[in-house]
């Protein structure tokens, strides 16, 4: 691919933080790919998410949605199976989080430290690490990265560095980093970058500065690998 024109994949689950994605940081994280000069390709399990929360009352309901299907709402329509997508077609990948991210691509809500990723964001997630490509991990999402590559020791942060998720990351041998909103930990030896966003009580305000830092990071990181600089 031609250096100005890098294609990042963000990886949803659903539409709304309860229950999938977390709209507002899988928007900016879209904003700040946009911004850095790369293009965005939206990908999605294709099979139901692990519960449907009423997101006024937080209530569980008994109806059953498609992440797939939930998640072309923030696309906009323009969605690809993950089954049918490998890191050969990117430059690099980003995460947004929301409570979906820790029932529907992996089971962290419900397995804790026990938890295991779903196999088809594994094997994307690997095929990225080995190709020598960029992850971004927003909120939740750097719990899928400390379960499949924490025995590295990689560098990631969850916020609060003493909180439930980032003790269970830690016990797999990442190395968590206290972190606010507006910031981002950038792992130049793994091309992991993370931003807690709304692991804290923040402001949206504050959550954009973190996940822009981290786009336009992911970004410039991308070009240098597709350069031969990294």
């Amino acid at each position: 691919m031609v250096l100005d024109m890098m294609e990042i994949c963000v990886l949803l689950n659903g539409c709304g933080h309860r229950d999938g994605s977390e709209i507002q940081e899988a928007v900016l994280s879209m904003l700040a790919i946009e911004e850095a000069g790369a293009r965005v390709t939206c990908i999605a399990p294709m099979r139901p998410q692990a519960r449907t929360i009423n997101h006024v009352t937080g209530s569980s309901e008994a109806e059953v949605r498609s992440m797939f299907v939930e998640s072309a709402r923030i696309a906009r329509g323009r969605i690809e199976d993950i089954r049918k997508v490998n890191a050969s077609m990117f430059d690099g990948l980003l995460i947004p989080g929301g409570s979906g991210t820790a029932a529907n691509l992996c089971n962290f809500a419900s397995a804790g430290a026990s938890m295991e990723v779903d196999p088809d964001v594994a094997r994307l997630l690997t095929e990225f690490h080995k190709a020598k490509k960029p992850i971004g991990a927003v909120c939740i999402a750097p719990i899928l990265l400390a379960r499949l590559f924490g025995s590295l020791g990689a560098r990631l942060t969850l916020g609060d560095a003493s909180g439930a998720a980032a003790r269970a990351a830690s016990s797999w041998g990442c190395l968590m980093i206290d972190c606010g909103p507006e910031e981002i930990c950038a792992d130049a030896d793994r091309l992991f970058i993370s931003t807690p966003a709304y692991m804290h009580d923040a402001s949206l305000l504050q959550i954009s500065q973190g996940i822009r830092k981290l786009g336009h990071k992911l970004v410039d990181w991308a070009k240098a690998a597709a350069s031969g600089e990294r």
